[in-house]
């Protein structure tokens, strides 16, 4: 078994890491910049911030038939390398379209689809692709390095993306998330991973989409995992798509300010990351998972609830951030651990799209729910009606057989059963 510093001296999992790493930064400028284009540039309603989040997600419905199409080619390297192409394309068409003076609604409704198509593409294929990068027994470990760094991307890119929204405006500065997916297309390029064995004989995609499906739906861990993931997701998606609306106008908080309350406040998971792993084993897997359904969506609470001068609400933003962060990694981690030790390797990218149709495609309509209550309501009250809801999510888990797991190693070799 090796130890967990064997992966830094790992070349093909560093240079994997590292693709990861830039484009997660880049991602979280786009995640700035577009609903600022949207509220600062365009007028944007809380509806409309609300499809706009929504139109996102939206591929997520159709992740099983890509899952399940993905599934079917042995090497998933190459769809990796061009679903990055693919978004660098389509980033690249709206400062073109701001400096055209063409830039709409309708634009940024469909750049947000299709990026988000190329990103279920991307990460179906990645499910398998991880497996054929990191051993069993390094699983929760890679799974802790690589959050540990898309929570890095989360306290310092708001923080960058607000500087160059306001030095440089917001369609500009999305051309640095466009290149960030140029470098990782190069360096997935340079990994030489051996493919899965081809699965024989071939059986029709509606055929394998339905033993996808089946798999999630009877399997003990999955089902409960899927059941508290979804509930999480709608109501988190109810506050996500109006926060920077929220903070913009609410709270009165300029770009600059915004991005640097997210990037404080993401320092929590960095900690949550980190802290993941060794929390999982001191009280086991499974209740931290539980801990996290508790906290993670509770937290946007604190936001909600801010009020008095400047700075002490953009403290408030920036405390929500911390706590939600933190939360949500003790959440993703050991579960995302868990997924990938009990799905067998023939259903990995079937399993993640049939997973993901669910799972994420729960957010649009959680967006589309907080973008209509808040119009009706008002912003703050759907943000505590998001904090109470997502509550519910621990419910799944209760009786269920993930918060009796304590060590991975406990758990039966996955089977092709229920398939």
């Amino acid at each position: 078994m090796r130890t967990a510093a064997g992966l830094w001296r790992d070349r093909r999992f560093r240079t994997f890491w590292s693709a990861q790493a830039v484009s997660e930064f880049g991602d979280r400028i786009t995640e700035l910049g577009l609903p600022l284009i949207a509220v600062t540039l365009l007028d944007a309603s809380p509806s409309q911030a609300g499809f706009l989040t929504a139109a996102v997600w939206l591929p997520n419905l159709a992740s099983l038939f890509i899952g399940t199409w993905v599934d079917h080619r042995r090497d998933k390297r190459p769809l990796m390398i061009a679903a990055d192409l693919t978004r660098t394309v389509l980033l690249l068409s709206l400062p073109i379209a701001y400096w055209l003076g063409a830039l709409a609604l309708g634009h940024l409704y469909a750049i947000a689809i299709l990026t988000g198509t190329a990103h279920v593409v991307f990460n179906t294929a990645c499910a398998s692709f991880f497996v054929r990068l990191v051993e069993r027994d390094q699983f929760l470990e890679a799974n802790s390095k690589l959050s540990a760094t898309r929570s890095i991307s989360y306290m310092g890119g708001p923080a960058l993306g607000g500087l160059l929204v306001q030095v440089l405006t917001a369609p500009v500065a999305i051309v640095a998330d466009a290149l960030t997916f140029v470098f990782s297309a190069v360096q997935l390029g340079r990994l030489k991973i051996t493919p899965a064995p081809s699965e024989e004989p071939a059986e029709p995609l509606l055929r394998r989409a339905a033993a996808g499906m089946r798999y999630v739906l009877k399997h003990p861990y999955l089902s409960r995992s899927l059941a508290c993931a979804t509930t999480v997701n709608f109501f988190n998606l109810m506050s996500t798509a109006l926060l920077v609306l929220f903070a913009s106008r609410s709270l009165g908080l300029s770009a600059g300010t915004i991005g640097l309350a997210f990037g404080v406040g993401a320092s929590g998971g960095l900690l949550g990351a980190v802290a993941a792993a060794p929390l999982s084993r001191r009280f086991g897997a499974g209740p931290v998972i539980a801990a996290g359904a508790i906290v993670f969506p509770s937290s946007i609470a604190i936001a909600a609830l801010a009020d008095g001068p400047t700075w002490l609400k953009a403290v408030a933003l920036a405390a929500a951030e911390f706590v939600g962060a933190f939360a949500v990694m003790c959440f993703d981690v050991p579960l995302n651990s868990l997924q990938a030790a009990v799905v067998h390797d023939h259903m990995r990218s079937r399993v993640a799209g049939a997973f993901s149709s669910i799972n994420y495609g729960i957010r649009p309509l959680g967006a589309i729910a907080g973008g209509f209550l808040g119009t009706w309501i008002g912003v703050r009250e759907t943000l505590l009606i998001s904090a109470a809801g997502g509550l519910l999510s621990v419910l799944w888990l209760i009786g269920s057989p993930i918060i009796r797991t304590r060590e991975l190693s406990d758990l039966e070799p996955p089977q092709l059963v229920n398939s």
